[in-house]
């Protein structure tokens, strides 16, 4: 009979969302949010969030499959252990993700902070003035999005409603209908001429790690703003800085570092160009992250192939 152990600083809302489904044969063996309090020699099914499952990967030599509750792998692809099927979440970003990208589109599209800002109080002897301040819209402008993969997929309808053109870059870069151009890594500075707002969805790899260089930046379009919804280390932070401080680009938004939490002395943090979103893009939900596993339980017991299983190699 299969066990599962759980590891999750979300461990109880796990076990409650498991609870409610229908998984035969399977036993909750051990659940925890402490790596220390996990007996290694008794995990054959593990779910758990990677930075977790790392501590006790290397001593669980019973383990078959690890269901990582986060669509970034990097703690665990790291480690030399790979006698496992590793398995990410898909398909359950899509909403947050498309809502938190056009709410900073809209935003700098229509200059949304230049209308009337106000801090605190308002200063009711301040005579107001009809001036409105220049805007633009999305309709003819390019999205480019780095990454063009399952979770971009959600940005390229909406876009198109609001009539915008959309290119893509990732490894191979096939042609797509969704599309109107698609871009290999190696011309990505012919992608960077082009696009009016940049989104990086880059996952963790050696081949993504300072992708967003100097050279990239330099190309982009003076009005150009750049989001970073996927891995902080695919920006050169200190390119990225000379960019905003030499007027390169309008801004940039950021939800992922190199290192996290963001240091508080971090020259990000007061940087007028720059929205700090402390990786709150798209947060994974326990119940959404428990059906993804329920599914592939049901696939496991069945001995059939599971659903976005983890290439070491690729790293994605």
């Amino acid at each position: 009979m299969p066990n599962l152990t759980i590891l999750s600083r979300d461990v109880q809302q796990y076990c409650d969302a498991l609870a409610q489904i229908s998984l035969p044969e399977l036993t909750v063996l051990q659940a925890s949010d402490d790596p220390q309090s996990i007996d290694p020699s008794r995990v054959e099914i593990l779910l758990s969030e990677p930075d977790l499952a790392a501590q006790v990967l290397p001593r669980c030599h019973q383990l078959r499959w690890l269901q990582s509750t986060w669509a970034g792998n990097k703690p665990l692809i790291a480690k030399p252990k790979r006698d496992y099927k590793l398995t990410a979440v898909k398909g359950i970003f899509t909403v947050a993700m498309r809502e938190y990208v056009f709410a900073y589109l809209l935003y700098f599209s229509r200059a949304i902070d230049r209308f009337h800002p106000r801090q605190g109080e308002p200063d009711l002897s301040r005579p107001m003035q009809w001036h409105p301040p220049k805007f633009g819209t999305l309709a003819g402008r390019t999205l480019g999005i780095l990454g063009a993969g399952s979770i971009a997929s959600g940005l390229v309808p909406l876009a198109k409603a609001f009539d915008m053109r959309v290119i893509g870059l990732n490894r191979r870069g096939l042609a797509s209908a969704d599309y109107d151009a698609l871009f290999k890594p190696a011309e990505k500075y012919q992608f960077a001429k082009q696009a009016d707002y940049v989104v990086s969805i880059l996952p963790d790899t050696p081949a993504t790690v300072g992708f967003i260089d100097q050279e990239f930046l330099k190309l982009l379009p003076k009005h150009c703003v750049l989001i970073n919804a996927g891995r902080g280390n695919a920006i050169v932070e200190a390119d990225l800085l000379k960019a905003l401080d030499e007027g390169w680009l309008r801004g940039a938004v950021l939800d992922v570092f190199e290192k996290e939490p963001l240091p508080s002395q971090h020259p990000f943090w007061h940087h007028p160009r720059v929205w700090v979103t402390q990786h709150t893009a798209a947060i994974s939900s326990p119940q959404a992250v428990a059906q993804v596993f329920a599914d592939n339980y049901l696939r496991y017991n069945q001995q059939q192939p599971l659903n976005y299983e983890i290439d070491f190699d690729q790293g994605y």
